[in-house]
C-alpha cells in the first residue's frame, strides 16, 4: 500500500511540472491600464488565460482589418487563425505576437494562391 502512494505521488508530482501557471493579461499593462500589443510577445498569449487569449486575439484580428479596410468578420476563420497563432507562440515563445499574426497570414496567402 505505501508503494503504491509513492507510486502515485511521484506520477502526480511529475505531471503536475509540467502545467504552467496562466498569467492574467493584466500584468503586461501599464499604471494607466494600457497593454502595448505590438511589445506583448507569444509567451504572453501562450501563457495566458483562453478567455484573454480569445479577447486579444479578437483586439489583433480588428487591428488587421481595419489597416486593410476590411468590414467583414468571419467567425470560423477568426477561431482556426486564433488557434494557428497560439500553436505557434507555443513554439515561438520569444517573438512577439504581431510577428506570429504576419507568419500565419502569409502562410494564409500562400496556401490560396495555390487553391
Amino acid at each position: 500500500m505505501l508503494k503504491a502512494l509513492a507510486t502515485a505521488t511521484a506520477i502526480l508530482a511529475a505531471e503536475s511540472s509540467h502545467v504552467q501557471a496562466q498569467t492574467d493579461l493584466t500584468a503586461y499593462a501599464d499604471a494607466n491600464g494600457y497593454i502595448d500589443v505590438q511589445a506583448l510577445t507569444c509567451a504572453a498569449l501562450a501563457g495566458t488565460w483562453q478567455g484573454d487569449a480569445d479577447r486579444l486575439t479578437t483586439w489583433y484580428s480588428g487591428w488587421y482589418n481595419g489597416l486593410a479596410k476590411k468590414h467583414y468578420f468571419n467567425i470560423a476563420r477568426s477561431k482556426e487563425l486564433e488557434h494557428e497563432v497560439i500553436v505557434y507562440c507555443k513554439a515561438n515563445p520569444q517573438i512577439r505576437i504581431i510577428e506570429a499574426i504576419d507568419v500565419m497570414l502569409k502562410q494564409e496567402k500562400h496556401k490560396a494562391a495555390f487553391k
